[in-house]
């Protein structure tokens, strides 16, 4: 039987790794589990990404764009007449109030870093490319302490299951960005 030729496959299979981290969590990927979503037989999961270390960290860079595109977006990110506070209280507000499925997603692929090494320099990239962003609007270090502001809120609101308070988000993230000024 010739091969079949599919220059999609391995988006396909990235995005199927996306969707099963996505329903299972990181302990319901395998190779296995992820040719059964993407429809594809085991042998070309093994072709593509070697390991799963290499699937994550693909699926990971994937998660990362994503979110670098929704804060590139954000047009008053690079105003300075905007309220830095408040712009990126609703940035998180519109990321954490609607379908949550990605926002977990991307925390659980940057957290499993914790004890896949493989995956640091990719959730290392993420939060340079925010630090970067902000770095427009502030210095490098109060973009750098936003960041880790950001990513604490978020975690908490996921993890506790309480629902986001926006103006909570928008007076914490006020006093770093007026901090720097001061």
């Amino acid at each position: 039987m010739p091969r079949r030729y599919d220059p999609e496959r391995r988006q396909r299979i990235i995005d199927a790794a996306i969707r099963v981290v996505g329903e299972k969590g990181i302990a319901g990927l395998s190779h296995r589990s992820v040719a059964a979503e993407a429809d594809v037989p085991l042998g070309s999961t093994t072709y593509h990404f070697t390991t799963l270390d290499e699937l994550m960290v693909a699926a990971l860079r994937q998660a990362n764009e994503g979110f670098a595109k929704v804060a590139a977006a954000r047009a008053g990110l690079a105003d300075p007449q905007t309220d830095l506070a408040a712009e990126l209280a609703g940035w998180m507000g519109e990321w954490l109030t609607g379908d949550r499925t990605g926002v977990e997603l991307e925390y659980e692929l940057y957290l499993a870093a914790l004890r896949r090494p493989a995956l640091r320099p990719v959730a290392a990239e993420c939060t340079e490319t925010v630090a970067e962003l902000l770095s427009r609007r502030t210095d490098p270090v109060t973009a750098r302490a936003l960041v880790a502001l950001i990513d604490g809120i978020c975690l908490q609101v996921l993890l506790t299951g309480v629902s986001y308070d926006e103006e909570y988000a928008r007076q914490v993230l006020g006093r770093v960005v007026a901090g720097a000024r001061g």
